[in-house]
């Protein structure tokens, strides 16, 4: 065997693309599968040595995280054009292709090969800046061949490499109201499942949001809103919380409509309950509904999720009936004078109506103070 086959047996070749950038950093372009990232990367994770001196800039693996993409990824099709970021070691070696170029060329890189060495692990050539966590899923998936987008830049200055990390990860994630509003745009058939999960309560929640028969309808506050945003008093958050708690309570009133590990729930069902309830909702606590969360702690986001606890009760008790809805409002208004939505006092709180705030500890004191008076006043 020659002196050449046996130095590439120890490295990884791969088309690539080369260009400058700040006249000194060679930064390369190219794609190689995603099982094979772990074998020429090293992940520099932030320890103090010693005590004292910094050394490496990555967090630790978000276990959940990682184990979402490889499900992801475990899929047969799927798109995954997210670059992973590398720097590399002066110990790359790229050759250009030889050939003529053609007229009218944008002439900003150069096509060539690649030489990755291949070392054990803490001796690597290269170091992840941007994309650990995927490089981990893709490492534990199925789908070890799967191309992925690499960029890399040479640099063996760990200072660099640190200040390249900063500046890749300073900007703030997609905020979770935006995601919630896009999912019910997506087919959602590929998603992790933490997603698919988060898809079902934002589809009802534009359903409920839009539809004129709704007692929600145009009421609801949703990022792309840019008109009748005074009329939008509700926070998209709250009702996207209410049902998603409904759904995951095995005795909620919507839990019998999804199908377990599945997107394929009855949205026709939940969307009968959730339009139900919250109808005799806003014909008992007519006074209450549609104002402003300062004017009515029932439009808060406190009140929402606590009635909406309320709702897995009062249509469990209701449960199997043919037309339940005009028993559900009798119950609501036996308790209607016991509620302190628009002024007075929830005694049992401590608190005064408008000093109902979106803490946990509040909507939990809620919710349990209107099952009690639902469970005392209502439902004997």
């Amino acid at each position: 065997m020659s002196k050449r086959k046996v130095a590439n047996a120890n490295a990884l070749l791969v088309r690539a693309l080369r260009t400058h950038q700040g006249d000194r950093y060679p930064v390369y372009s190219f794609f190689m599968p995603g099982g094979d990232v772990a074998r020429i990367a090293d992940i520099s994770r932030i320890e103090r040595e010693n005590g004292r001196a910094l050394r490496g800039f990555q967090r630790r693996e978000i276990r959940a995280h990682v184990k979402n993409i490889a499900q992801y990824l475990d899929h047969i099709n799927v798109l995954f054009p997210n670059a992973i970021i590398l720097a590399l070691s002066s110990d790359v070696r790229f050759t250009p292709s030889r050939g003529p170029k053609p007229a009218g060329l944008v002439d900003i890189a150069q096509s060539g090969t690649l030489r990755i060495p291949l070392r054990d692990e803490g001796e690597r050539v290269a170091w992840i800046v941007d994309g650990q966590q995927r490089s981990l899923a893709l490492s534990k998936s199925r789908n070890q061949k799967m191309p992925v987008p690499v960029v890399g830049f040479v640099s063996d200055n760990v200072t660099i490499q640190r200040e390249q990390f900063i500046l890749v990860n300073k900007a703030k994630p997609l905020p979770g109201r935006l995601i919630n509003e896009l999912l019910p745009a997506t087919s959602g058939v590929l998603f992790p499942r933490e997603l698919t999960e988060r898809r079902i309560p934002s589809q009802l929640c534009d359903m409920l949001n839009q539809d004129a028969a709704s007692p929600f309808f145009g009421l609801i506050r949703r990022p792309s809103a840019t008109k009748n945003k005074r009329k939008a008093v509700i926070t998209d958050t709250a009702v996207i919380e209410m049902i998603k708690h409904s759904i995951r309570n095995p005795l909620g009133a919507l839990a019998p409509f999804k199908t377990v590990g599945d997107s394929s729930a009855d949205l026709k069902g939940m969307y009968r309950a959730l339009l139900g309830f919250w109808g005799a909702v806003r014909v008992v606590f007519k006074d209450a509904w549609g104002l402003p969360p300062a004017r009515s702690r029932l439009m808060h986001s406190a009140g929402i999720q606590a009635m909406g606890v309320l709702m897995d009760k009062v249509l469990s008790r209701h449960d199997g009936a043919s037309e339940p809805w005009p028993a559900v409002r009798r119950d609501l208004k036996r308790i209607a004078p016991y509620c302190h939505w628009t002024s007075g006092r929830w005694e049992s709180l401590g608190l005064d109506w408008n000093e109902v705030q979106n803490l946990q500890h509040h909507i939990r004191g809620l919710a349990d103070t209107l099952v009690r008076i639902y469970a005392t006043r209502a439902s004997r």
